[in-house]
């Protein structure tokens, strides 16, 4: 397997699982400072090392009338100095071929959304970045899909791809995951990276929001690490409830030193027992 390294994190072949961590939207520096603050503390306490992640544009809302975010340029500062602040590195979402060389200079990951996973110009403008690219698995591809993907980011000559599940579509407003995605997307050679909090999402599902239930985020997120995995990415907030975007499936930060605890011991014994 392709191994990729991130500052200092390096996910792939026999690397302990990773974490890819914040909040959906962002919302302030203040807010995102204290966000990393705790998240660095929770990982710190499991022994766990993690990306910040967090979304300065929800360009793919259920509402016109719903939060988008702070914007491009707004974003991308707040993301920058987290980054440099902290120490970790940072990965947000970009939406069209035009984002990338400028959110590239700010963060240390471009993801593409799942929607957005075939879009062609998107993919190459992404990779001649030469930054990691965490593409999001379409809702509607089947696993083995993905090595398409890559093959579009990979003909830029960057190879620092990394492929994320995030639940496939079944019926009307409902995800479901099939776990036989995981080792069939290892099979391209790519580190693969389990969503787990947008797993449990319910799309649309409130109406004008989407809906979801986090009780189960981290039960498939053990689950995952049981079949093997390079990261977990599971989104967390001091207040869900009350969260501007995604709030029924994101984590309490105050419980997540508690769930990676276990993610990481589940990620050694897969580990341990298949070798």
């Amino acid at each position: 397997m392709t191994q990729v390294t991130i500052r200092d994190i390096t996910l792939g072949g026999d690397a302990p699982v990773s974490f890819i961590l914040g909040p959906c939207q962002l919302e302030s520096l203040d807010h995102a400072r204290m966000m990393a603050e705790r998240i660095a503390a929770a990982c710190e306490a499991a022994g766990a090392r993690f990306i910040f992640k967090s979304s300065y544009d929800k360009a793919n809302r259920s509402s016109v009338a719903t939060r988008r975010g702070l914007g491009m340029d707004e974003g991308l500062s707040i993301l920058s100095k987290i980054r440099d602040e902290f120490g970790v590195p940072v990965l947000t979402d970009v939406h069209e071929p035009g984002q990338c060389a400028p959110a590239a200079q700010a963060v240390d990951v471009l993801q593409i959304p799942a929607f957005l996973c075939r879009q062609t110009d998107l993919l190459l403008a992404a990779g001649e970045t030469g930054r990691a690219i965490n593409v999001k698995k379409g809702q509607f591809l089947a696993p083995w899909d993905m090595g398409n993907v890559a093959a579009k980011i990979s003909s830029t000559g960057n190879e620092n791809i990394l492929l994320c599940d995030r639940g496939t579509s079944f019926g009307y407003n409902t995800l479901v995951t099939d776990f036989r995605g995981l080792p069939i997307m290892a099979e391209t050679g790519y580190p693969v990276v389990f969503d787990a909090t947008h797993s449990v999402q319910q799309p649309g599902g409130q109406g004008t929001t989407s809906g979801g239930d986090r009780r189960f985020a981290p039960v498939l997120a053990r689950a995952a690490c049981a079949v093997g995995v390079s990261a977990v990415f599971l989104e967390t907030h001091q207040d869900p409830d009350n969260a501007p975007s995604d709030g029924p499936n994101m984590i309490p930060v105050a419980e997540l030193a508690d769930v990676l605890t276990a993610l990481v011991r589940f990620d050694a014994l897969s580990r341990e027992l298949a070798r």
